[in-house]
């Protein structure tokens, strides 16, 4: 009988790993996969049967002997019914995280049976810009920060006259509550690489090259490990799936510094510079790595071609709302009765996201603020809950989706700390190439820590939104121009904590 545990970074760090050995010593066919999602259930242990697959957990080391006995090799124990039946999975729209958790991430032949390849398969049997205009048609965007038309970024590099061209995946996941990219990388590689190799035949690109943090090592393992079993097959290499397009990907891995997630720090890091912001114009699409014209994207929106590619653009596009096309890969996290990942179309609200899929808060008592988009995301309470899950819903309320992560506090934070720790955040991770960003946030943290102090607060408040305004207007990239973000808003939603 199969049995199926996650091998994901967030299961063995409770006890995955000791569980599927005591479950290999009772005779179980143990197949290591990525995590479901579900992680409050971790370790979460599924077994084969003839009406699907049947969940256990969370199953702690010394639970495996009882469960054994009580029949969970042939999925007969009491357990939680069918994993694809649960409540958290059936109201979610998996697309790009489709096979986390159901296939093994370092076998092809797995990702190959549950149709990993058709969206590569269909690319390779299209023109190149053809395959621009699917993404184009298809509403992706950029599952970052800005949001950015994915297809209008892979035209402008097709576009460039250039005899070399770069992919570049950004997997520097820095912001606070957020684990998607990990949980993908970690649990489907091989959805990644199609990927990036459907971007490098539609944009005339060669060669790819994943970033990722040091602090992802189970990541960086688990890619790389796919990257040669997709050479071994044919999925990379000299002639792509025998087409005659030529394409490998790498693998970079980054010391940690929060903003190389910025595009062009990680593209100086990538050319083994110090990792600093690079001015804009040109823009990466025409003189990024190297000087060369080049895709830079990050995981989920690179995760999401082959889904488009395989059912077409309008499949893709007929979900979510307005300009927000498609699905988001959505992370609860912080004070959360039921953290992990979902993925639903745009448009469910956030209430929905952290009252129903997150149960509210772990502590029991009630929410009174969540951070949306990061460290850099805005806080917002819980008077906005009805707020959709939109690109432009959210920045008409002051505020970002971002990478998609969630992040719940209960009513005893104090949200004045919690904007003093937006300016120390960017104090330490500055790349200090602008003035605004480098000095501003210093300033930033001595002017809450006067106004916590009682120091003549009024006066404070007016200097602090002074320097909110010239880091937004005046820094170089987004670490500075949206560190004001959670602090404007915090004041906003929160000024009784300032005063």
């Amino acid at each position: 009988m199969k049995v199926f545990v996650p091998k994901d970074s967030a299961a063995v760090s409770v006890g995955a790993d000791e569980v599927a050995e005591l479950l290999g010593r009772a005779g179980a066919q143990v197949v290591r996969t990525g995590s479901r999602g579900m992680l409050w259930l971790e370790p979460l242990v599924e077994v084969e049967t003839a009406a699907g697959r049947v969940g256990y957990g969370p199953v702690a080391p010394e639970d495996v002997d009882g469960l054994v006995a009580a029949g969970l090799l042939d999925g007969t124990a009491d357990g939680l019914g069918l994993v694809e039946e649960l409540p958290w999975m059936r109201a979610q729209q998996r697309l790009t995280f489709a096979r986390v958790g159901v296939v093994d991430p370092a076998d092809p032949d797995d990702h190959e049976r549950h149709g990993g390849l058709e969206g590569l398969r269909a690319a390779l049997a299209m023109d190149p810009a053809d395959v621009v205009t699917a993404v184009t048609d298809s509403g992706l965007r950029g599952r970052g920060g800005a949001g950015f038309p994915t297809g209008v970024k892979w035209k402008t590099v097709a576009q460039a006259s250039s005899a070399v061209k770069f992919v570049c995946c950004n997997a520097d996941e820095g912001d606070s509550g957020t684990f998607a990219d990990r949980m993908l990388l970690e649990g489907d590689p091989f959805t990644l690489l199609c990927g990036m190799t459907i971007a490098g035949y539609a944009v005339g690109a060669s060669e790819g090259y994943v970033y990722v943090r040091s602090e992802y090592p189970d990541a960086v393992a688990a890619v790389r490990t796919a990257i040669v079993a997709a050479r071994e097959r044919g999925w990379l290499g000299d002639s792509v799936l025998g087409s005659g397009f030529a394409f490998d990907v790498h693998v970079r891995v980054g010391a940690g510094a929060y903003i190389c997630g910025e595009e062009t720090s990680m593209l100086e890091s990538l050319e083994g510079k110090r990792g600093t912001v690079r001015p804009k114009p040109p823009i990466p699409a025409l003189e990024g790595l190297f000087g060369r014209p080049t895709v830079v994207n990050n995981v989920l929106s690179l995760a999401s071609v082959p889904t488009i590619l395989a059912d077409g653009p309008q499949a893709y596009a007929a979900l979510g709302v307005g300009r927000s096309r498609g699905t988001q890969v959505f992370q609860l996290g912080g004070n959360v009765a039921r953290g992990g990942v979902v993925e639903t179309a745009f448009g469910i609200s956030l209430g929905e996201l952290v009252e129903t899929f997150g149960g509210g808060t772990l502590s029991g008592r009630p929410v009174r603020a969540v951070q949306v988009g990061g460290p850099l995301g805005a806080y917002l309470p819980v008077e906005q809950f009805d707020l959709p899950m939109d690109y432009e819903a959210f920045a008409a309320s002051g505020a970002m989706v971002g990478h998609g992560g969630v992040v719940v506090f209960d009513d005893t934070v104090d949200m004045s700390a919690m904007a003093r720790f937006a300016m120390e955040f960017c104090a330490e991770e500055s790349c200090g190439r602008c003035t605004p960003c480098r000095i501003g946030a210093v300033r930033g943290v001595e002017t809450i820590d006067r106004i916590r102090a009682g120091e003549d607060r009024e006066a404070n408040l007016v200097l602090l939104e002074d320097l909110c305004e010239l880091m937004t207007d005046g820094s170089l990239c987004a670490m500075g121009g949206l560190t004001p973000l959670p602090v404007r808003s915090a004041i906003r939603h929160f000024g009784e904590d300032f005063r």
